[in-house]
């Protein structure tokens, strides 16, 4: 336990980087319609909430968490070929990563649920608990207990697709994700077992 709130609150103080302090102030949801119709409904639906498991549901996410992916994506410091290129094709200005950002978190999520419920219990206990013996704090400890997060530090992981969740730790895992403050997703993906990864995106893909 007292491991867990060390890191909690370590990650209160490294996890709002410079770059996320740029990326605070309000945007205006109204001026990203246009963008979202034209480029980003396809793949995370109009509503934020997208259809295909690959894609990450939007809807919800905090604000500030969105904008930041958004710069980082344009910038390089998070990979991502499709992502960069749809930010650089359409170069998106800051001031429309911030509309775009406010328009999302404004969404309201659709409940998602547990397709393994047996796996899901075994991420239950990792999401709460963490695994002392590896080393592995609470998910819970950042993201909230009911994965909302906490915005502008940590993102809400509710109901997020389990192959996306999954995808993202792998990519903390082999460092092919690397825009996380103080490295701290990718050190606590280090101690994760791959069905540990499997277990924790299965349990947070039915939370709400």
């Amino acid at each position: 336990m007292k491991y867990t709130m060390a890191l909690a609150a370590l990650a209160a103080f490294t996890a709002f980087s410079p770059a996320q302090a740029e990326v605070t102030t309000k945007g205006d949801p109204a001026k990203a319609q246009q963008l979202v119709t034209s480029v980003c409904a396809a793949c995370h639906g109009a509503d934020g909430n997208s259809t295909s498991p690959a894609n990450p549901n939007l809807a919800g996410q905090g604000a500030e968490y969105i904008t930041k992916q958004l710069t980082d994506f344009k910038s390089g410091a998070r990979k991502s070929p499709i992502m960069q290129g749809i930010v650089t094709a359409n170069n998106l200005t800051p001031d429309d990563m911030k509309n775009l950002g406010a328009y999302f978190s404004s969404q309201t999520p659709k409940p998602g649920s547990a397709k393994n419920k047996e796996l899901a219990l075994e991420g239950e206990k990792v999401f709460k608990g963490g695994n002392a013996g590896s080393g592995v704090p609470a998910c819970a400890a950042c993201h909230g207990p009911t994965g909302a997060g906490i915005p502008a530090q940590f993102p809400r992981l509710a109901g997020q697709h389990s192959e996306y969740v999954l995808a993202q730790l792998h990519n903390f895992w082999n460092g092919d994700r690397a825009n996380d403050g103080a490295k701290m997703m990718r050190i606590i993906a280090s101690k994760l077992t791959d069905q540990e990864m499997k277990a924790v995106a299965e349990y947070i893909s039915g939370l709400h």
